[in-house]
């Protein structure tokens, strides 16, 4: 039983620095680097390319809403044409610094609000699926467990990544408790460790009102703005491979 991990990264922007991704990166087998809508500038994505080129772990474009103020979490209204177009925008600004590195794109996942957006609506999640898929059909989309998102890809013949997170609460259709509402984030290392080990190893997590849900996750998120980001993901990491769960990245 193998399983990939993956954080969000690349978030500081000029002089502010959030996250430490220097102290996750060891712990992780794919990495989602924002590329400037949401969090992010051109140097903070040419360093973070670099670190992650030096742990061979897998390089992905974290795409989003242009959002800068509202760190890509406030949903707004944007067509198909947009969304494919500002999809590939981030895309494109990404893989050139992978390919000066002389590494190779891996895979695309969406952030925040336009993650949300398009776990439920089709037509969003097809036309960021398109954008994926007309930039490099090799790449891998990352979406939310059972959502519109990983089977508009999978219509399309893209490898899609089921995704779940080991420290956001789930509603009992299998969506994310919204972060606006109490309880969402599991800020507990303990909860959120033992919540990732139980999706990963029995395909299932208790939802907020006590319920199990399914969940079939061939990758699990770690988030790297929490302050213990890198005592998390190492928490994790341990965690996971005592239950008998590897760690490796999503093949493409």
């Amino acid at each position: 039983m193998v399983i990939d991990l993956n954080c969000d990264m690349g978030e500081s922007f000029g002089a502010w620095t959030m996250g430490d991704d220097a102290g996750v990166m060891p712990w992780v087998s794919s990495v989602n680097i924002a590329c400037g809508f949401h969090a992010g500038d051109f140097m903070t994505m040419q360093r973070t390319v670099i670190l992650a080129a030096e742990h061979g772990v897998a390089i992905g474009a974290h795409v989003s809403l242009p959002d800068l103020q509202g760190f890509g979490r406030r949903e707004m209204a944007i067509s198909p044409n947009e969304t494919h177009a500002a999809t590939l925008y981030q895309i494109g600004a990404l893989a050139a610094f992978v390919h000066a590195q002389g590494q190779r794109l891996h895979h695309v996942k969406p952030h925040g609000a336009l993650y949300n957006m398009a776990a439920k609506d089709p037509k969003l999640a097809e036309a960021i699926a398109n954008a994926v898929h007309d930039f490099d059909p090799r790449l891998v989309l990352f979406g939310l467990a059972g959502s519109a998102l990983p089977h508009a890809g999978a219509q399309l013949g893209l490898v899609v990544a089921h995704e779940a997170f080991a420290d956001r609460r789930y509603r009992d259709d299998g969506s994310l408790t919204p972060r606006r509402e109490d309880g969402a984030v599991i800020h507990d290392v303990d909860a959120a460790v033992a919540q990732a080990v139980q999706i990963a190893a029995h395909g299932n997590a208790s939802t907020r009102d006590g319920k199990r849900v399914d969940i079939r996750a061939d990758t699990i998120c770690v988030h790297g703005d929490r302050p213990d980001a890198a005592i998390f993901a190492q928490r994790l990491n341990a965690a996971l491979k005592s239950a008998g769960v590897g760690i490796g990245r999503i093949a493409s």
